[in-house]
């Protein structure tokens, strides 16, 4: 709830005293909260204000899952996201009374975290109208040696979960600003950006042909295709937007249209329904961004959260200009567990059926299995996939370790009913070691190539007979850049120098099946392997400047594109401004 003039009038208890007077890491930008902010543990209810969305790529996002892991933010949801800053700030008051109450070495870590992100949220409770604010001014340059791969929906993606922004060997740049404004019920968030990325060779005529044709996409027809990177591939020079909402809150809901970030899943390096790895689709939304309690129900399922989105895909050469539309509802029946369940579903397109009303309820409503007639009639349910994921912070462990597991399937009613079918990825985080409160850790699996017989040439997780370029948006996999027919694995170690700071190394390797790239027409060994190393360090030096640096050397093979083991050194720095130019209106 919005605090009211009253309420930030009111004397906080001792402990709250102390925890607003702590100073974090002795390196790091003194943190100060609004001198008239007094947070209300009282007050529970939902407020009646538009708040914007956080991006995905917000250092509050692993900030708040720390905080989580270290047994604080008991509502917060892991398998929804973005949240809203008010909804994020209804999850931190809720957290307070517990980490001011606490003591030692993981509530110490957890009050440094509680404060800074305090401090960033507080100013929009005590902000009473409407006000407008420059959040970000940013720039980033990104140098490649050798040739990477951009191209997760057949051969591998060499920078993942990045806005689908483009990049190619030599120097990339992305330049933006992101502003935001709420006016009562009302809201807009506008991120923008200018990209430019160099020009390169791209895949052979051959090789492209070849791609097409394991895709089951006429190559004659259909030459240039956003999913097959046919050369030469010229420089790119543009104005992008990142995210546009226009937002309106009804009764607990954010009611938006626009370009909004989507991350649908616990895990870290992916997730299968929805992630940033592609560019935002244009779509219109209905979410859920506080729990809701329905009586005698969430006895048994506890408070849940659901959204929904329809928009546009860009980049299907055949249907063109299909749509898509999701929902997913998610229930924490304990604060230790959560779980949720999703449903995605591709329809129509040009030469395929029309998209209208009638086409969406039919592809709504429909749970039964096609035949292929159907399938290619003008009565196509459409594309179906379906997800599950749950997280669990482990008894005895709930301030250590969180466990968590997100599936995907493909024409099954849920990953569920039939797991041998499913995607997955599985993972644990350990928000601290022993001795070592400043350090986490984090290890996940992969595997979208399961062990039924039906995965075979990569046409069975993500793919669809009709919409053959699946789960894709421009070209990308807007879902989990593993890709298809992929086993793989990512491990993350990182230090934390402040809540805003950190350094972290990680690792990734992808391996894709044999009998999925075959590359019999080059008279080679199929298949495909990437093997990731990175390093990153995000440093502050000041409370408005920040400055992220950024290693990743690669190792890849296929010899489908390229003959012998291929590598590529990938060197980023970013700095970024927060302005904090307001104004109130």
């Amino acid at each position: 709830m919005l605090l009211s003039p009253a309420h930030a009038q009111q004397t906080p208890p001792p402990a709250e005293q102390a925890a607003t007077q702590t100073q974090p890491h002795a390196d790091a930008p003194e943190i100060r909260l609004p001198p008239n902010y007094r947070p209300d543990y009282s007050v529970i209810e939902a407020d009646l204000l538009s708040s914007t969305y956080i991006p995905l790529d917000s250092w509050m996002y692993p900030a708040m899952e720390r905080l989580y892991g270290l047994g604080y933010l008991d509502t917060a949801f892991l398998g929804l996201r973005p949240w809203t800053r008010l909804s994020a700030l209804h999850m931190l008051e809720k957290a307070g009374p517990a980490i001011a109450s606490d003591q030692g070495t993981a509530s110490d870590e957890a009050e440094e975290i509680y404060l800074a992100l305090v401090h960033e949220l507080a100013p929009d409770a005590v902000a009473y109208g409407g006000h407008g604010e420059v959040d970000t001014v940013y720039s980033r340059f990104l140098g490649i040696t050798n040739t990477p791969l951009r191209d997760s929906w057949n051969l591998g993606q060499t920078i993942i979960n990045d806005y689908g922004r483009p990049y190619q060997a030599g120097i990339n740049n992305s330049s933006g600003a992101s502003a935001r404004a709420e006016y009562g019920r009302y809201s807009l968030y506008v991120r923008g950006e200018y990209q430019r990325a160099a020009s390169a060779s791209g895949y052979s005529s051959p090789l492209a042909a070849y791609l097409s044709f394991i895709d089951s996409i006429p190559y004659a027809s259909n030459p240039v295709q956003d999913t097959i990177p046919l050369g030469p591939i010229s420089s790119v020079n543009n104005i992008r937007l990142l995210e546009a909402t226009a937002s309106m809150h009804l009764i607990g809901h954010e009611v938006s249209i626009g370009k909004t970030d989507h991350w649908w899943g616990p895990a870290k390096g992916g997730a299968f329904a929805w992630s940033n790895n592609a560019d935002n689709i244009y779509s219109f939304q209905i979410d859920r961004v506080e729990p809701l309690r329905v009586p005698l129900l969430s006895r048994v399922t506890g408070p849940f959260r659901y959204d929904f989105l329809v928009g546009s895909l860009q980049g299907h050469s055949d249907p063109n200009h299909p749509w898509v539309h999701s929902e997913k509802i998610s229930f924490k029946p304990t604060s230790n567990l959560e779980f949720g369940f999703e449903r995605t579903v591709i329809w129509g397109g040009r030469g395929h059926e029309p998209v209208n009303l009638h086409t969406f309820l039919r592809s709504f409503f429909s749970f039964s299995n096609t035949n292929y007639a159907t399938k290619f009639s003008n009565r196509d349910p459409g594309a179906r996939f379906t997800q599950f994921d749950f997280s669990y912070r482990l008894p005895k462990l709930r301030n250590w370790a969180t466990l968590y597991t997100d599936s995907f399937s493909h024409d099954d009613v849920s990953p569920v009913s039939a797991p041998r079918r499913a995607a997955i990825r599985p993972g644990i985080y350990f928000s601290h070691l022993p001795g070592m409160p400043k350090l986490d850790l984090r290890v996940e699996g992969a595997s979208t190539d399961p062990v039924t017989s039906r995965s075979f040439k990569g046409e069975f997780i993500d793919y669809e007979a009709v919409h053959q370029q699946g789960v894709t948006n421009k070209g990308l996999i807007f879902g989990d850049a593993i890709g298809r027919e992929d086993k793989g694995g990512q491990a993350w170690v990182g230090y934390h120098l402040s809540p805003r700071e950190h350094i972290e190394v990680s690792y990734r390797r992808v391996k894709a099946a044999k009998d999925f790239i075959q590359a019999r027409p080059f008279g080679v060994h199929g298949g495909t392997t990437q093997d990731e190393f990175k390093g990153e360090i995000v440093k502050r030096w000041s409370d408005d400047l920040e400055i992220k640096g950024a290693v990743q050397y690669e190792q890849w093979k296929a010899p489908v594109y390229l003959p012998g083991t291929n590598s590529d050194v990938a060197v980023w720095g970013q700095l970024t401004w927060y302005p904090k130019i307001a104004r109130q209106f």
